[in-house]
């Protein structure tokens, strides 16, 4: 889950300094849906390990 949330604000970052995202409003639902996806790869991960 690290890694994909390190990822995700990586790419935000990105995109906030090139400029490509105008409107702050935009960002919320960006993260919110990336941290909900990193916890699910992460909750699905932890099913097929067995812990």
């Amino acid at each position: 889950m690290a890694l994909l949330s390190g990822i995700l604000f990586i790419v935000l970052g990105i995109l906030i300094l090139t400029r490509s995202i105008k409107d702050p409003l935009v960002l919320l639902p960006l993260v919110v849906t990336g941290l909900g996806f990193s916890g699910l790869v992460a909750i699905i991960a932890r099913v097929f390990r067995g812990k």
